[in-house]
């Protein structure tokens, strides 16, 4: 993990905000990554931490972050939870009109968000437009501060983004008439991060078929992230305050937009590093290749679980010449499924058990998501580094149950 790299992407888009003159909030998507050095340099950058349960809360005030600086989501919070957040004056993002009314009994006031069902959205979270019109109206201003609304969309455009929030600003104004002090709406994550050039990606797309991977088992074509981004990022959010001048529409209206990114923030923060226990040979369609195994499983390379594949070609360390070598990645589970890898991947020379697998990239839901200690397996460490003040070497120390030793 490279924490000064998580500042800098915060800085990133802390320059989209100040360019566009709009007052913008960062909350870091603490699911993406359970490392605590992340958390501590979101404090150091005064970024805000979007978590969604009393261990995340915990978490990020024991990496520093205030109350008032930190979300709270996800469905049905607990009456915990929820008193947690008012206690500490965080910022509710309120799914259903029952969480509401829990909110109401908690002895706040509690700053509340509520949660939009987007448009023509089958999505099991948010309200429908109904329920709004009960939440604005019916809402006691002593115990809940509406502050807003929230949104999560999928997939990773800014169009829709934009076209929601400009149709939310309306709403905001509705609710100050009804007494509420409506300053804040918050679009969520979704900031694409781009992994690989557009040339790569699309020659990829072009010519993949399930004779590239182990077993022939190609995950379906819509399952893969989209790894290169042509928009990513900060970029993204520019893309997203220009769309039908929704930058002045906020400024016009006193609104602050809060963001949740969290892939984003992470974007060149963290590598997954993986030993070689085994190696063996295979044929497929006449023709060879390796199949190792590290020490780990698929649980520490989270693209699975989406059944889907991690594209990015991992590294082979240390390089050395040698003959191009299809190479498939198993982990160290006695399960089938456990494939880091399915696809063939044209590693530069054989690997040996001496090598190391280096996956690049891996700090935004790839590495930890999913961890388990499965048949007994240690969980991997994470190594934090830290560049030396004359900036030519790496102190490192490492992150161990959410504190550094």
């Amino acid at each position: 993990m490279y924490p000064d790299r998580v500042v800098a992407n915060i800085r990133a888009f802390e320059r989209i905000f100040t360019s566009a003159g709009v007052t913008g909030a960062i909350f870091y998507g603490k699911k993406a990554n359970k490392a605590a050095c992340v958390v501590r340099a979101c404090a150091e950058a005064g970024c805000g931490v979007d978590v969604s349960s009393a261990d995340e809360l915990k978490a990020a005030k024991a990496g520093g972050i205030r109350g008032r600086d930190l979300m709270v989501t996800g469905p049905a919070k607990s009456d915990v939870l929820l008193q947690m957040a008012t206690r500490d004056d965080a910022l509710i993002a309120v799914d259903d009109l029952d969480e509401l009314a829990r909110s109401s009994t908690i002895g706040g006031p509690s700053r509340v968000l509520l949660r939009v069902l987007p448009p023509r959205s089958n999505s099991r979270f948010g309200m429908t437009e109904d329920e709004l019109d009960l939440a604005l109206r019916l809402t006691d201003t002593d115990s809940i501060r509406l502050h807003g609304f929230s949104f999560h969309l999928a997939g990773y455009e800014a169009n829709p983004r934009a076209d929601l929030a400009l149709s939310l600003i309306e709403r905001c104004h509705e609710g100050r008439r009804l007494g509420h002090p409506m300053t804040t709406i918050s679009i969520g994550g979704g900031f694409g991060v781009d992994y690989v050039p557009s040339r790569a990606w699309e020659t990829f797309l072009r010519g993949v078929n399930p004779r590239w991977f182990h077993g022939d088992r190609a995950p379906h074509p819509e399952s893969y992230y989209p790894y290169h981004c042509p928009i990513p990022g900060p970029a993204m959010l520019a893309a997203i305050l220009e769309r039908s001048n929704l930058a002045d529409r906020l400024r016009r209206s006193g609104i602050k937009l809060a963001i949740e990114p969290g892939r984003a923030l992470l974007d060149q923060a963290g590598s997954s590093v993986f030993g070689i226990q085994g190696i063996k040979t295979r044929l497929a369609h006449g023709l060879p290749y390796h199949i190792l195994t590290v020490n780990g499983t698929s649980l520490s390379l989270s693209e699975q679980w989406f059944d889907s594949e991690y594209l990015p070609d991992p590294v082979l360390w240390p390089q050395r010449p040698g003959n191009t070598t299809p190479t498939c990645v198993g982990g160290s589970s006695c399960l089938e499924d456990d494939m880091l890898s399915w696809r063939r991947i044209p590693l530069p020379r054989s690997a040996t058990t001496e090598d190391l697998l280096i996956y690049p990239n891996t700090a935004g839901y790839q590495m930890d998501s999913n961890e388990s200690s499965f048949h007994g397996l240690p969980l991997p460490p994470k190594v934090v580094l830290r560049s030396s003040p004359d900036g030519r070497q790496f102190d490192w120390n490492l992150d161990t149950d959410g504190f550094p030793i």
